[in-house]
């Protein structure tokens, strides 16, 4: 079975689990779950100005999502904070994106300014393990309705899935933490939103078939790049 990348696609299908807004990424929202009632580490990517990508602030001014989310378009900025992709909270624009070096979907963006918010707490190596029930987050498409490109969610949505493996591979052949539809899946538009273990960030949204299987990024591989770039 071939999973799809959720990203988004501006040129083409791109089926990471971003949203409808990139050459190269797939395109995940979530579909089932409930909206969410709490992320203040939530952040909404926008692509050349078009809805994209999720995405979670673990510093002032950094950004954490997925690699093709960030490889996707010439800019970027985030609404953070707030629930609603289209009111409240703060805006910012991405200046720099660092890619990680070592092959995982996983791009740091850094904000053209300081903001303030309650930054995601990210996990380290065991707070992920093989049949856990993990939350996800993201903006993505609410159901398999073509491009999504217009059934993506204003608000933040969240799902519960079961983690069946720690050491499965992520769009790029990183190391991602694989997990199976609990009370919904990710789907376009929800690439690079987080996956959360017992409220510490563990993963990152990489592929999805937006029916059973989804991949994220196991960041507690790569924390000690994170910390190099961002300092957390």
């Amino acid at each position: 079975m071939k999973l799809m990348r959720l990203g988004f696609a501006v040129v083409g299908a791109v089926l990471a689990l971003a949203a409808p807004a990139a050459a190269s990424g797939a395109n995940p929202a979530i579909i089932g779950g409930s909206y969410a009632t709490s992320g203040p580490w939530a952040a909404r990517m926008f692509v050349d100005g078009q809805q994209a990508c999720s995405a979670t602030i673990i510093a002032p001014t950094w950004i954490l999502t997925a690699r093709h989310c960030a490889e996707a378009g010439n800019s970027y900025s985030f609404r953070v904070g707030s629930l609603d992709q289209t009111t409240g909270g703060t805006v910012a624009n991405g200046v720099d994106a660092v890619i990680n070096p070592n092959g995982a979907d996983l791009a740091l963006i850094q904000l053209d300014q300081s903001v303030q918010a309650t930054y995601s707490p990210l996990g380290g190596t065991g707070d992920v393990s093989v049949g856990q029930t993990v939350q996800v987050y993201g903006w993505g498409a609410t159901s398999r309705c073509g491009s999504e490109i217009n059934c993506q969610s204003r608000r933040l949505k969240v799902a519960s899935v079961r983690v069946n493996s720690v050491n499965s591979q992520d769009n790029f052949g990183g190391v991602s933490v694989q997990a199976t539809y609990g009370n919904g899946i990710t789907a376009g538009g929800d690439s690079g939103g987080p996956m959360f273990s017992n409220g510490r960030q563990v993963g990152v949204a990489s592929t999805s078939d937006r029916q059973s299987v989804t991949d994220y990024t196991n960041i507690t591989r790569y924390r000690t790049w994170i910390r190099q770039v961002a300092g957390v």
